[in-house]
């Protein structure tokens, strides 16, 4: 089995919902998104997946998020923008790009969301 991970970043605003605290309240985060791919396969190049591709499979999902109040964006109109779910929607939306792209030589191991430093949430299957 082989992996290969990218990271990105964007800066995006949110508030939790049914939450005590001052994570109820609108904030903001430089997060951090890390998504490593895993295969068995190379390609003629002897590669999983060009790290250019991943980032450009990555790129709209960010762009979409990037310097907006997640909280306005489906599906985090009704389900909470918290790490987790940011996690899980990453991993979902990028794994549907690659399978396309690489007829399913490809897939998402894991997607772990940096909301700080110190602070991650991971999603896998």
């Amino acid at each position: 089995m082989y992996e290969v991970t990218v990271e990105a970043g964007f800066s995006a605003g949110h508030y939790l919902r049914n939450y005590r605290g001052k994570c109820e309240n609108p904030h903001g985060h430089n997060y951090k998104v890390r998504i490593t791919l895993q295969g068995r396969e190379l390609d003629a190049a002897g590669l999983l997946l060009d790290f250019k591709q991943l980032k450009h499979v990555m790129r709209p999902v960010i762009e979409r998020l990037d310097h907006q109040m997640i909280n306005d964006i489906a599906p985090f109109t009704d389900l909470n923008p918290s790490a987790e779910n940011l996690a899980h929607y990453f991993y979902d939306e990028t794994n549907l790009q690659l399978r396309e792209m690489t007829e399913g030589r490809v897939n998402v191991k894991d997607c772990t969301i940096y909301e700080t430093d110190t602070t991650t949430a991971t999603y896998y299957e």
